[in-house]
């Protein structure tokens, strides 16, 4: 990217001042080399985002910002209801409340060890993955309702957790406003046979080592020690959520007219916040958000009794869960007057501060993890929410390292048998169906983890706690 299209705020901030059709200026978070080496369509993607009705503040994306669907993935940018304000499917994305939540185990990596190839056995028995991926739970129409009026407190009435684990989780286990009867039947009949499964891309199971900490005060709060493994679960919504998408996308584009919206892109369809569809999609989406939980939930469930087989007694507590790809109602100050505004978030965490009232008590005097994950053979990162995030880009920061290349230009590149062996050389072991998706996923197909991470923490976006180093990944 051409870095003299921007006006340089400070070291790791960069603007784009209003212009056109732009409402508010938009900002990225980077550093130079990743400036520069961020697409094209970044630019062009979030000046468009700008250019939406009641849009406020700013359009903003994160260090690890790469081109999406209609909002650049890393994209964050909130509306204001009162102002005429929109929300976008495209700025939500197709896997609504993709995420990440993070376990903690009690072991250590001389624990492990002797057993790191029965446990990576075991997961991969006990966790179904990859494209069309089918779990043993199959909901009726009944469950299905209360499933995606429930998430994951739904999950635990059915005996996939505890309580505790509701506690740890992004809005308490549950999305509160799902309306389960705007979700089509055809997004409920591709999920009835999904939960409990990681699906394909991106997504995956850790077992991972704290390799560094580098804070230790923060560190403690989270229970988290230099060797301590940890087990991670990256997955959201899986055909439900790319089926709302789907069609709230299209209804939206042929929408616009009727509600006198002039798109800058037909991928960044949209409908007032007030409006019937813009309230049709809230519901929906909500729901989305529901199952999403719900199914991290139950592979929470699976993954404690595969960890029991080779470690019998062992409970895994849960650290945190968070999601990345959501639109939700949030009080923020705006020219120092609080204003509630829908804040989306595609490819973005939600980073709230010390003192949020929505985080559990054990964090609340610290800050919110914010749980980053690698790819496959790089190292993840949980970071904490800060008092600055509030004022920097509505409480978010990154959720990944961000493509560097496409999964078609990573298959030219690479073969999974190939990374397979390459990574078990590491001392990480795969466990994968498919030496397609291994080769699509290959590290070196993702933009450096650790510059990412460094720009967050230097530009206040979240602060860094720890790094992880995976030793046991199962992929789809």
């Amino acid at each position: 990217m051409d870095i003299s299209q921007f006006i340089q705020r400070d070291e790791t901030c960069w603007e784009i001042p209003s212009q056109g059709a732009m409402r508010v200026p938009a900002i990225i978070y980077a550093d130079e080399r990743l400036l520069r080496d961020m697409d094209q369509k970044v630019y062009e993607q979030l000046t468009n985002v700008a250019s939406l009705p009641g849009i406020v503040e700013a359009a903003y994306a994160m260090p690890d910002a790469h081109w999406g669907y209609g909002f650049p993935i890393g994209g964050v940018a909130a509306f204001d209801p009162a102002q005429g304000g929109v929300i976008s499917a495209g700025g939500v994305g197709f896997d609504i409340s993709c995420g990440v939540r993070t376990l903690l185990t009690g072991l250590d990596m001389t624990d492990l060890q002797p057993h790191q190839h029965q446990l990576a056995d075991e997961l991969y028995r006990a966790i179904p993955a990859g494209v069309g991926s089918k779990g043993k739970i199959h909901l009726n129409h009944d469950g299905m309702i209360a499933m995606l009026k429930g998430g994951a407190s739904w999950a635990v009435e059915q005996g996939f957790g505890t309580a505790r684990d509701l506690a740890f989780t992004e809005e308490r286990g549950c999305m509160a406003g799902a309306e389960p009867q705007q979700v089509s039947t055809r997004a409920r009949e591709r999920q009835k046979d999904e939960m409990g499964t990681l699906g394909s891309g991106n997504h995956y199971l850790e077992v991972q080592r704290v390799a560094d900490i580098y804070n230790p005060t923060l560190a403690d709060a989270y229970r988290l020690k230099r060797d301590a493994i940890v087990i991670t679960i990256h997955c959201g919504s899986r055909g439900l959520g790319h089926q709302i998408g789907t069609e709230f996308l299209k209804d939206m584009a042929l929408a616009a007219p009727q509600y006198h919206i002039a798109l800058p892109d037909r991928e960044l369809a949209c409908a007032p916040l007030d409006s019937p569809l813009g309230k049709k999609y809230l519901g929906a989406m909500r729901a989305g958000i529901n199952c999403a939980l719900a199914n991290r939930q139950i592979i929470t469930h699976l993954t404690r009794k595969a960890v029991s087989a080779v470690f019998p007694g062992l409970h895994l507590d849960l650290l945190y869960d968070v999601s990345h790809n959501t639109c939700k109602l949030e009080p923020h100050a705006i020219d120092g007057v609080k204003r509630n505004l829908f804040v989306h978030r595609k490819g973005a965490t939600r980073a709230f501060g010390p003192g949020h009232p929505d985080l559990p008590p054990e964090y609340r005097d610290v800050g919110q993890p914010v749980l980053i994950g690698g790819s496959m053979g790089t190292s993840s990162y949980v970071l904490c929410g800060t008092k600055d995030s509030e004022l920097r880009a509505f409480s978010s920061a990154c959720h990944g390292a961000g493509r560097a290349m496409s999964r078609h230009q990573a298959t030219k590149q690479w073969r999974g048998r190939a990374l397979i062996d390459e990574l078990a050389d590491r001392g990480i072991l795969i466990r994968s169906a498919s030496m397609r998706g291994i080769a699509e996923e290959a590290p070196l197909a993702y933009k450096d983890v650790r510059a990412v991470i460094d720009v967050a923490d230097r530009a206040g976006l979240a602060k860094k706690v720890a790094q992880l180093e995976p030793v046991i990944c199962i992929k789809g």
